[in-house]
């Protein structure tokens, strides 16, 4: 794993986990939903089913998008493109959510954390993901050879090269690879 890849299952955890957090919200008693929303500084939260229902579903979508962040920072190279997806989500949404905030007048504290901050993580998230890449095809020649890769090479997805002897021990001419059920060499009808 690289340096850039660490930072991004470390970063994509951290965030994730505070996403997570949101659970809370989603089963609080609507007593303490308005205790909140007066300490935020709003007022009393306005009576009625569909502002509770907001409040719940855009809590329990930060959840979602926390286990989401989660389940990519568990193999960060896997899911590669997936957080490049995210990456780009979030640069794009978080410049929408600053338009949001600024017309519907939120506070300047509010305005000024949830776009900018959503931008500024999308841009690191690719930032670090671009990173890695270039920190795994652009090693130089005798450090990649040196350090064990991660992903199988050549030699292992092939199995056993000409140089090993086979399973059963014999140094008996080794095989190329074939598929399951192909005819080998010599048995073609």
């Amino acid at each position: 794993m690289t340096r850039s890849e660490r930072w991004l299952m470390v970063l994509l955890r951290v965030v994730g986990t505070a996403g997570i957090l949101a659970i809370v919200a989603v089963f609080m008693l609507r007593a303490w939903i308005d205790w909140c929303h007066r300490a935020a500084g709003f007022g009393p939260f306005p009576e009625g089913p569909v502002p509770e229902y907001l409040a719940r579903c855009t809590s329990m979508f930060y959840v979602v998008a926390g286990v989401v962040q989660w389940w990519f920072s568990l193999d960060v190279r896997r899911f590669g493109r997936p957080i490049v997806a995210l990456g780009i989500f979030m640069l794009i949404g978080g410049m929408v959510l600053l338009w949001i905030d600024i017309q519907s007048g939120m506070p300047p504290w509010w305005t000024v954390l949830e776009g900018p901050f959503s931008v500024a993580l999308g841009a690191v998230y690719l930032v670090l993901q671009f990173r890695s890449r270039v920190e795994i095809y652009c090693r130089p020649p005798e450090e990649a050879s040196a350090a064990p890769s991660d992903e199988p090479g050549e030699d292992e997805a092939q199995g056993p090269s000409a140089a090993e002897p086979d399973a059963a021990g014999s140094d008996s001419e080794a095989r190329p690879f074939t598929q399951p059920g192909a005819p080998e060499e010599g048995d073609r009808r």
